[in-house]
């Protein structure tokens, strides 16, 4: 039977709290970004198992954004209605849904199965005793998301935190004793799993998740929570594993090679599948069931998260498209990430020798690029269309094609700008949604020893604006400056048409209308795609400008770029108009005014 908190405990201090409501849950999901954010190198650092492509940091990073952004959304559209703050329930159910439509790698699909099985208890009260069965909760749900689980893993680290705080109490002794367990759990685990002894560091995704208890500790506790540390082992260890050192083979719990496990990557030097499928599937449940033994067959580290129709699915495999089939036939899958994981693993270390190390600073050499001189610079872009990728590759940028529903990744961003070969590296993510992973990339990218430039262009529009003024000849510094400038002069556009109906905030807009989205904001709700682009371009025009950029994807209306182009001509007589033709894939049309 659970307690009912009272209302006042002379045994908890004043800053402590009672009860996790929406404002506690808000302030947690802001803090487990912000820590997951600072120590996302860290936990990259000594992401060894099974492969060391450095990356579990960053995935629970970007999951956790994702989750907190839920949860904001929520404030947001609750302050809009009028009342001041949301339903626990609502605010724990929007972090969870958050972290699975967000939900990266192996890791991340894994806290997002966790955060779930929380938020079903939580829903009910979030008191102590309720966090404390809502941990235990969340441990059997990630065990049963995992087709083949693993000790020494963030499994064995969530099994912990729940035993830890079994009996409940108050929910700030709740925490500090879950936080305790996962913290006493990790340190075990170099003793659990033979790769990370021989590494000399902990689980990382279970590093990840003692951070994350840690976020709730300090929120409901009022101060971060101590750090352990018993003797000979780091607080958590930093240290990555030797870069000399050869990858270990994937050992499974039987202790035989190529066991499943719950690492990050798999591949060729795990000798493992060589690519990570991750997709969203609309599904049933006796549907997904199907899907997750077919899956099983294909490769290994199979996770299968969520429920109620939407699930997120994690396999790596040798045959992507075989996972991808397997979903189309399980119900509707979307947002598809297929990952070669050889693109993303550092390059193996030389043999020693005299000439083995390079000079101190010099980026690392790719495979096939060891006696090629790196340029000293290049341009990196995400583009919409395949019509756009091509003009701007023609332009000189190394491109990365941007698929409707389908984000690039912080991995293919990353190889992209190996692919570039420079010291120097311009990244241009154009998406406003793409900054994190972006900024995920660029520093994976400076550790190997690049120079990389991270300039937030929001728009394809702005990203052409800057590669305008690109000059390579020009100091490093000088080029940027430059590059930033015409972005950020370029005001940008977007036509897009309704799937449903939805408040928006210009308005409610039905199924099939056209969208005109000025700077991200809906700003025109129209019926014809041409009229209604003329509307956006006289309320971007009004505020002046010199330069009108339209990009026209396939499938518009025929003539539409020479209409709008003579509408510009007769109505701004002072300013210019260029057309760009997207191809497949991208938006109908995208405005730019510089």
């Amino acid at each position: 039977m659970s307690r009912a908190p009272q209302p006042f405990d002379p045994a908890v201090r004043s800053d402590e709290r009672l009860v996790l409501d929406a404002g506690a849950v808000r302030a947690w999901s802001a803090r487990t970004a912000e820590a997951l954010g600072r120590e996302r190198a860290a936990i990259d650092a000594i992401n060894v198992y099974p492969v060391a492509d450095g990356d579990t940091g960053t995935n629970l990073y970007l999951t956790a954004d994702a989750a907190h952004r839920a949860v904001e959304a929520v404030f947001t559209a609750t302050g809009a209605a009028g009342a001041s703050a949301p339903d626990t329930a609502d605010a724990v159910r929007a972090l969870a849904h958050g972290a699975l439509l967000g939900a990266r790698g192996n890791s991340g699909t894994i806290l997002s199965q966790l955060l779930r099985g929380m938020a079903g208890v939580l829903a009910e009260a979030a008191d102590g005793d309720h966090l404390a069965r809502a941990l235990d909760a969340a441990a059997r749900a990630a065990r049963a998301a995992v087709a083949h689980p693993e000790e020494g893993t963030i499994l064995t680290v969530a099994t912990a935190a729940a035993a830890g705080c079994a009996g409940g109490g108050t929910l700030p002794d709740v925490a500090r004793r879950a936080h305790e367990a996962a913290r006493t759990a990790l340190e075990a685990t170099p003793g659990q799993l033979a790769v990370l002894g021989r590494a000399g560091v902990v689980d990382a995704g279970g590093r990840g998740l003692v951070t994350v208890l840690g976020a709730l500790v300090e929120t409901v506790a009022g101060r971060a929570p101590r750090q352990p540390s018993p003797a000979g082992v780091p607080s958590p260890p930093l240290v990555p594993a030797p870069a000399s050192a050869p990858a270990p083979a994937l050992a499974s719990a039987s202790g035989e090679p190529g066991g499943a496990g719950t690492g990050e990557g798999c591949g060729p030097a795990a000798q493992g599948p060589a690519y990570e499928v991750l997709y969203l599937l609309e599904a049933g449940d006796a549907a997904v069931d199907l899907l997750k033994a077919r899956l099983d067959a294909l490769g290994d580290s199979l996770v299968v998260v969520g429920g109620d129709g939407l699930w997120n699915v994690h396999v790596h495999v040798d045959d992507p498209g075989a996972a991808v089939e397997a979903g189309v036939e399980a119900g509707r899958p979307h947002r598809i990430r297929i990952t070669h994981f050889a693109s993303t693993l550092p390059a193996a270390a030389p043999a020693p020798g005299p000439s083995a190390a390079p000079a101190p600073g010099a980026p690392a050499e790719e495979p096939g690029h060891a006696r090629e001189e790196r340029a000293p610079r290049a341009v990196v872009a995400v583009l919409p269309g395949e019509g756009l990728a091509g003009l701007c590759a023609e332009a000189g940028a190394t491109t990365v094609q941007a698929r409707p529903g389908e984000p690039p990744a912080d991995g293919e961003l990353l190889a992209a700008v190996r692919r570039a070969h420079a010291r120097e590296v311009v990244l241009l993510p154009n998406d406003t949604d793409l900054r994190a992973a972006a900024a995920a990339a660029a520093e994976r990218a400076r550790a190997e020893g690049i120079r990389v430039a991270l300039i937030p262009t929001r728009a394809a529009v702005q990203g052409i604006a800057a590669l305008a003024v690109h000059e390579p000849g020009r100091s490093f510094d000088e080029d940027v400056v430059a590059m930033t400038a015409a972005a950020g002069a370029t005001r940008y556009a977007e036509l897009a048409v309704a799937e449903r109906q939805s408040f928006t905030s210009a308005g409610v807009c039905q199924a099939g209308d056209v969208l005109g989205l000025i700077e991200g904001d809906v700003a025109v709700i129209g019926q014809d795609l041409t009229e209604t682009a003329r509307t956006v371009l006289d309320r971007m025009l009004q505020a002046g400008g010199e330069l009108v950029t339209l990009v026209v994807a396939d499938g518009t209306p025929p003539g539409l770029a020479d209409t709008l182009e003579t509408h510009v001509r007769r109505g701004y007589l002072a300013v210019d108009t260029v057309t760009y033709h997207a191809g497949e894939g991208a938006p109908p049309l995208l405005i730019g005014v510089e």
